[in-house]
């Protein structure tokens, strides 16, 4: 079975959350079996590991829409893209597309790091339901990351396609930890972006009435948020990072209370994983996701009350109850490996049937 990996969404500096989940899933599966990858960036193999690859043009070319006839030039039998947005006119493969999440259908303001053409091409995208399922019954199969999300794609019917979640997961370097008696500070840690629907209001306004708590604000931040945040509760103890290391990320995680976070949406929750892995607690919106991932070892609170987010984090001060997260968030951390994954996306992928009589056109 010969594999080609779509590596294009990898970013050049440092990963975002499709970057890890392919650099995560294609490290193990190159363990496993033979690949190639494609890339469309050469600075792009710095975040990749050393595998075979292809350069082809860019997922955001114009070229997109045919970019089939450039990887039919590698006689692939099965193709995996850990987007549903991958060109899939004239393949001669089989193909499987990735779903992250739905929540640009709820919330359409797309990433500020995208240009002008872009973000009004992913507001008009997200407008209806149609353009998602003409790309994804195109494919022969569709990898979602979430049980939760799985169930959306099912209650929107997206696809007649089979859909497979093959999980996320986060990089632990340091392998497994021990249980942790309690915390090393009183930082609460935040690690995500600042738009609207992560709902950072809400963190920063239950830090007045956390005053023994300092909140890690990790992610890079605009200087008028970061001064419209600060201005909602003057007397709170905010630290922006604005961007760190994977190295002062751990650091810094390493030593708090909890990681929270009272975002409103999200497909997985990678930043849960990370901080359940180290044992550390996490304090997180409760949502069918964040239940999903944490578990029975998640602190869950009303993303929409400040006061509720204070009662959740305090209650980790009670007798043995840090140390009671601490120890199921490891458990529940243990769940989510890229090897698991990586073995469960081979199966689907050689589950795949090759064309009878050749290889031939796929619609």
């Amino acid at each position: 079975m010969k594999i080609v990996f779509d590596c294009r969404y990898t970013r050049t500096d440092r990963h975002d959350g499709i970057s890890r989940y392919t650099a995560g899933l294609v490290t193990e599966l190159g363990k496993a079996h033979p690949l190639t990858m494609l890339i469309s960036d050469h600075r792009q193999l710095a975040l990749l590991p050393d595998l075979p690859w292809q350069l082809v043009s860019a997922p955001t070319s114009v070229r997109e829409p045919l970019v089939a006839l450039q990887v039919n030039r590698l006689n692939p039998d099965v193709v995996f893209s850990p987007m549903q947005t991958m060109g899939s006119w004239g393949r001669q493969y089989r193909l499987l597309l990735t779903v992250h999440d739905l929540i640009y259908y709820r919330n359409r303001t797309p990433p500020r790091e995208f240009s002008g053409a872009i973000r009004l091409l992913w507001r008009l995208y997200h407008l209806s339901w149609w353009p998602q399922r003409m790309l994804l019954n195109r494919a022969d199969a569709v990898v979602t990351v979430s049980e939760t999300t799985e169930s959306l794609i099912a209650e929107h019917r997206l696809t007649r396609r089979p859909v497979v979640v093959v999980p996320n997961a986060a990089d632990n370097p340091k392998g497994p930890v021990s249980p942790r008696s309690g915390p090393e500070t009183g930082r609460l840690v935040y690690m995500g972006s600042f738009m609207p629907y992560k709902n950072v209001d809400t963190l920063v306004r239950a830090m007045t009435d956390l005053p023994d708590h300092e909140l890690h604000l990790l992610s890079r931040v605009p200087d008028t948020e970061r001064v419209r945040l600060a201005a909602l509760a003057p007397q709170a103890r905010l630290v922006f990072h604005n961007g760190v290391t994977d190295e002062e990320y751990a650091a810094v995680l390493n030593s708090a209370t909890a990681l929270v976070t009272a975002s409103l949406d999200e497909g997985f929750g990678i930043p849960l994983v990370e901080a359940m892995s180290l044992g550390i607690p996490v304090v997180v919106s409760d949502i069918a996701i964040f239940r999903e991932i944490g578990g029975d070892a998640g602190v869950y609170f009303d993303p929409t009350s400040p006061a509720a987010l204070v009662d959740a984090v305090s209650a980790l001060a009670a007798p043995k109850a840090w140390a009671d997260r601490s120890a199921r968030s490891i458990l529940a951390a243990g769940r989510f490996t890229w090897q698991a994954s990586a073995d469960k996306l081979l199966a689907l992928l050689a589950a795949q049937p090759s064309p009878s009589g050749g290889r031939r056109k796929t619609q």
